[in-house]
């Protein structure tokens, strides 16, 4: 009987997962509940910890053919304009982590990873239309059970169905999400709509009280992605769940209050905004919150982050390649528990720092008063040594047992 694993979720992280299953010669089936995978949610990063593992995978050229490599990044105060600090990415990111710093849109991340796996016929299969609502792990299977009434054996199940994920619900009981009190704005505008002050290739970060603005340009540069993030909740008539709520400038001018010129240049240009309100859950405390016997959370499903390090699809994939990793390394049929044990030792402590990281810097991002002034003040004194993370963009650390290294894993001189 061929060995199987179910992937719940076909999202990036659970075609990331598959992808990197795959390549470690398992075989899997994703479970996808949307019908046809289309164009949802807006711009990503992703730090050179993240393209390394795209690398490793193969699929720079694919990388390069819809993604934007910005030269820096510049953090302005949203009401005066005046900088703040300044990393410096393309050539210097190379330099300093081994790989380069990328901007593109989700569904062409999703996209690659889709055509990747699609290459993969005999190990990859994907079923569109088809919900997981509950699974039985028994002694050597795992049973799950689709909306429809269908059941489906494999010999592991990974849980990449987000946050809300239901594999997620069963494994760890009942805990709802957390609403951050912060909303996401999200909007795109063609590079040729912007007056030319704002074409430059960065990513730029406005930062004031309760709020910040990011914008960076994706599609090879030909869009950019704007995101503002301002204090408050959903309307009663919005589902938390959802991710293209109608949203309207003029609330988010007046959450934004004032501002510079230049940013609300920027906003001006946006002309459909969708809102999104964010969830996220506590850092994680241990392994176990990562997998237990053959079920394991990968991605959101596990660790869910707030958007203030830009990390969120980066952990995701950084799981689906230790996992590959960890599985290459079997002798024989997969020994799931095993892999899964050692899985959830490798990543929960590197994602519980990286959630916490992240709900930190929101803090930062939207302070005011004496911390406001504080912030100001070390991104003037401590520069790029501030605002670069060494610890996370050197990543992902090799998983134990040690595995030899290749030469996609060092740390790379040329893209």
């Amino acid at each position: 009987m061929t060995q199987q694993a179910i992937i719940a979720g076909g999202g990036i992280g659970g075609l990331a997962c598959a992808l990197s299953l795959a390549r470690a010669g398992a075989h899997t089936v994703v479970l996808e509940r949307a019908e046809a995978l289309g164009e949802v949610g807006a711009g990503l990063q992703l730090g050179p910890n993240a393209v390394r593992v795209l690398a490793d995978w193969g699929l720079m050229d694919a990388l390069h053919e819809c993604a934007a490599f910005p030269e820096s990044l510049r953090v302005r105060d949203a009401h005066g304009g005046q900088q703040l600090g300044q990393l410096r990415l393309g050539a210097m990111a190379l330099a300093r982590h081994g790989q380069v710093y990328a901007t593109l849109h989700r569904a062409d991340l999703q996209g690659m990873l889709w055509n990747a796996v699609q290459r993969l016929p005999a190990e990859v299969q994907v079923s569109l239309g088809s919900r997981l609502v509950s699974y039985h792990a028994g002694e050597g299977f795992v049973r799950v059970t689709l909306d429809n009434g269908e059941t489906l054996q494999g010999d592991a199940l990974i849980g990449c169905d987000g946050l809300w994920s239901r594999v997620r619900t069963q494994l760890l009981g009942e805990q709802p999400p957390r609403a951050s009190g912060h909303l996401a704005y999200r909007g795109m505008v063609r590079t040729a709509d912007l007056p030319q002050a704002l074409k430059a290739n960065v990513v730029t970060a406005w930062l004031g009280p309760r709020l910040h603005v990011v914008h960076y340009p994706v599609k090879q540069g030909e869009w950019f992605n704007v995101v503002a993030v301002v204090h408050g909740v959903l309307r009663p008539s919005d589902d938390p769940q959802g991710w293209t709520h109608e949203a309207h400038a003029s609330d988010l001018k007046r959450a934004l209050g004032p501002a510079c010129s230049e940013l609300m240049t920027m906003l001006d240009a946006v002309t459909d905004w969708k809102l999104w309100g964010l969830n996220d859950r506590p850092p994680m405390k241990g392994p176990d919150e990562h997998a237990q016997g053959r079920v394991a959370l990968l991605g959101d499903a596990a660790h869910p982050l707030r958007p203030y390090l830009a990390q969120g699809a980066a952990m995701a994939m950084e799981d689906a390649w230790t996992l590959g990793r960890l599985l290459r390394v079997q002798q024989g049929a997969p020994d799931w528990p095993a892999v899964f044990s050692q899985y959830a030792r490798a990543r929960w402590a590197r994602n519980a720092q990286v959630q916490a990281r992240s709900q930190r810097n929101g803090t930062i991002f939207h302070a005011g008063g004496p911390l406001r002034w504080a912030r100001n003040r070390a991104m003037a004194l401590l520069g790029e040594r501030l605002l670069d993370n060494t610890w996370l963009y050197d990543g992902p650390p090799e998983p134990a047992p040690a595995v030899p290294e290749t030469p996609s894993h060092r740390k790379r001189k040329t893209t």
